[in-house]
């Protein structure tokens, strides 16, 4: 899928990548500007930590290029995705925006570092009667200056943009404190110079500079943690091979992968990435898709299977034909997917957004009032009242409160598409933490699909196929009785005798061709094998042939009772044993289950099985509540009666096109991996393994993350709610507290907030190493 993607109504989605955002107000300012300003757009959400805005719009009212002159019109930079969604432009522009800081970082410290120190040893006495002379004031103006005017020049350029779109960001706090401290220090050096101590004594060149470089600091550390964030789809993107090797008139050519059209015949030895998707027209080998759908085992590919592009072939040489090239790979549409992810808003963002909208003019206005109260009020000079207000205006952090929710989503969105689980937004993803109920549809969910021996069974003598012990060489007559029932089905096409033979299979037991073969329509087949006559149906045909069912009938209906259909075997008339064969539980359903009930989920089954067969395989896994016989219309309607009785959020996982509807019925529809294009597209959720265990996977990652998050915003509104008092004196009263505290200096209230953004970042990096279990 292309990087633009059509919407309904003729709409269509775009993802434009955003430079020159300094904080949640940025942010705010062009979505603004977006919605209100440009005509043809629908709706655009702007998101500070991905730096990226989504914009739905009709193209015959506005193109891409108008939307990103209209950013640009505002003071921002933006551009148009690029053809290959692979390649990670966002990352080089992001590499070329911290070497920018640190080169900036470097130039601040390298002036302001001897600045400080003079400032300290000339307040501490530390350097004598000289350093109190009117050209030390000079020296220390020429050493802030460079600081002020080069390094923190993006500050200015940031607050003209936003005072210029009528909003205050946290650059204007910056360029408000540290210009109060620098320009205060000129006239006090020009009357100090004169020989007048009217206006002060005491200079804060090394305050305005300090401040600066600390908030470089700051935000290079940020843009580097944030740039982490984003490391599992930098991975995800450097999966694809550069080359591709393809089959042409002249033999194997290598050609670069963009080149690579649909049809190729492509090569690809052991060891060698996939370059494309494909079907497989010859060979076999292992192939490791961990990176893209989590599982850890290799799966066997041969003729007629599907390969994905980006995955390893570890084994034998593979040759398939390309079927999906470019930005149509499953990879292309996993990173677009992600991408759109984490661009997207979680509803648990608007509160943040909201205060960050008015947060930098009230900070002003508290800025205000401290200087007027010290000074006027309080009366304890100029001086320290303009120190106050420049603690005021440095320790706000707007950053914090814009980075809390988007830094856990990018982090969990990457973290999910790593094992296999992809969120279609930022709203599933916060949704899947409130969930109370879980329905499963049972086939293709819970059950393979297809029907499996479950049982093979002769007097005194049974075998449980799917249980842990089960061997069937330990007995000579079960195998013998598979053995003769797969010679008989062998070639057939039947789902039932397919089964069988299946089973044999696996098993590696050897196979007669059969003769005589003989099917009875709606009862079985007999065949003649090694010149035995043997017979497979129901009890119906065991009756009509005059078999000898040798008092079978109990077992029979035991195994009927577990919602098994029973095959009898029959050999020259007289029964010999039963098969049991029934659409068999994936591995780890029961363990899903389990999972689930842990996360405190009830489980609910629904299916089109009649009520004896769905609650035996509910009494198997240990589902709570089972809706049976229920149509596939019908589907939808009960997931809307268990929304109506439930006091809670309804999920429902499903793999077919008769689920679609349900899945955008329930509050958050997750899609297994293995099954259609519909179901995925309907979807909050895919995983893209059939494996039921990455649901609660899933749900414990939504919960996970929710936690981060209310862990980033209590800091970032504790932060701001407690340090602001803080820096506007309110601890001055009273002597049990630290005189730093008392009167908080401005360099510590930059230094403060120059690592309150990080700290916020450095939280929800933890997601990427935390269990997925809740």
């Amino acid at each position: 899928m292309s990087p633009t993607t059509e919407s309904p109504a003729n709409e269509e989605q775009i993802t434009l990548a955003i430079t020159g955002m300094t904080c949640a107000n940025c942010a705010a300012t062009i979505q603004r500007t977006l919605e209100k300003k440009v005509a043809g757009v629908v709706e655009a959400r702007v998101n500070f930590a991905s730096e990226k805005a989504q914009v739905v719009y009709l193209p015959d009212q506005v193109s891409p290029h108008d939307l990103v002159e209209a950013i640009e019109k505002v003071g921002y930079s933006a551009a148009e995705p690029g053809p290959d969604v692979l390649e990670d432009s966002e990352g080089t522009a992001r590499q070329a925006e911290i070497q920018g800081l640190v080169s900036k970082f470097w130039i601040g410290l390298s002036f302001s570092l001897p600045l400080f120190l003079l400032s300290m040893s000339r307040d501490f006495g530390f350097l004598g009667a000289w350093s109190h002379a009117a050209w030390v004031n000079w020296l220390m103006l020429l050493l802030g200056t460079p600081v002020q005017f080069y390094v923190g020049w993006d500050f200015y350029v940031g607050s003209w943009k936003s005072l210029r779109n009528r909003s205050a960001n946290m650059d204007v706090l910056i360029a408000m404190g540290s210009s109060a401290a620098y320009f205060y220090s000129i006239p006090v050096t020009v009357a100090l110079t004169l020989g007048s101590p009217a206006l002060g004594t005491h200079v804060y060149y090394e305050t305005a500079a300090v401040i600066i470089t600390l908030i470089k600091l700051g935000k290079l550390l940020e843009s580097r943690a944030k740039g982490k964030t984003s490391a599992a789809i930098k991975k995800l993107m450097g999966l694809r091979p550069k080359t591709a090797r393809v089959v042409r008139d002249n033999g194997e050519v290598d050609i670069p992968v963009a080149e690579v059209a649909v049809g190729d015949i492509v090569v690809v030895r052991p060891g060698e990435r996939i370059p494309v998707d494909g079907i497989v027209t010859e060979g076999r080998s292992g192939v490791d898709e961990s990176m893209m759908t989590g599982e850890s085992l290799p799966v066997t590919k041969q003729t007629g299977e599907e390969v994905i592009g980006g995955s390893i072939n570890q084994q034998g040489r593979l040759q398939f034909e390309a079927q999906r090239v470019g930005a149509e790979t499953a990879l292309a549409q996993i990173i677009r997917l992600v991408q759109e992810t984490q661009g997207s808003q979680a509803p648990i963002q608007r509160l943040a957004d909201q205060v960050a909208g008015v947060f930098v003019p009230i900070v002003i206005l508290v800025a205000g009032v401290t200087f007027l109260v010290w000074w006027v009020i309080v009366q304890q000079g100029l001086t320290p009242a303009m120190i106050r207000m420049v603690a005021v205006l440095v320790i706000a952090c707007p950053c914090a409160l814009g980075l809390a929710t988007p830094t856990a989503i990018m982090v969990a969105t990457g973290r999910g598409a790593q094992n296999g689980i992809l969120f279609k937004n930022s709203q599933a993803l916060e949704n899947a933490h409130s969930l109370k109920v879980i329905v499963l549809d049972k086939t293709g969910t819970l059950t393979l699909g297809k029907p499996s021996v479950t049982d093979i069974w002769v007097p005194d003598q049974n075998l449980k196929m799917g249980e842990e012990s089960a061997d069937l060489n330990s007995s000579d007559a079960l195998t013998e009785l598979l053995s003769l029932a797969a010679s008989v089905e062998r070639g057939s096409e039947h789902p039932l005798g397919e089964a069988i033979v299946g089973a044999a299979q696996e098993r590696g037991l050897p196979l007669t061709q059969p003769e005589e073969f003989e099917a009875q329509t709606g009862q079985g087949v007999v065949a003649r094998i090694e010149g035995r006559r043997v017979a497979l149906g129901n009890l119906k045909m065991m009756m009509e042939s005059s078999v000898q069912v040798n008092g079978l009938e109990a077992e029979a209906k035991r195994l009927q009772s577990e919602a098994k259909t029973v095959v009898w075997v029959a050999v020259d008339g007289q029964a010999v044993g039963l098969l049991g064969i029934a659409d068999t539980l994936k591995p780890g359903s029961r363990e899903a289950v389990r999972e689930l009930h842990r996360l405190g989920l009830t489980v609910v089954m629904m299916t089109g099985d009649n009520a004896a067969t769905a609650q035996a395989i509910a009494q198997e896994v240990g589902i709570d509540r089972v809706l049976a016989e229920v149509l596939p219309g019908e589907k939808a309607a009960h997931i809307q009666k268990l929304q109506s009785e439930t006091l809670g959020l309804v999920a429902m996982v499903g793999d077919g096109i008769n689920d679609a509807p349900a899945l955008a019925q329930a509050d958050v529809g997750i899609a297994i991996g293995t099954g259609t294009d519909v179901a995925m597209e309907t979807a909050d959720v895919t995983l893209m393994r059939g494996d039921l265990r990455s649901v609660p996977q899933s749900i414990a990652l939504s919960k996970a993350t929710l936690r981060t998050i209310k862990q980033n915003l209590f800091w970032a509104f504790f932060y701001n709610v407690i340090l602001i008092p803080v820096a506007a004196g309110v601890l001055y009263p009273f002597a049990v507290f630290p005189s730093a505290l008392r009167s908080l200096h401005p360099i510590l209230a930059a230094l403060a907030m120059a690592f309150s953004s990080v700290t916020v970042v450095a939280n929800s990096l933890r997601l990427k190493h935390q269990s997925t279990r809740g």
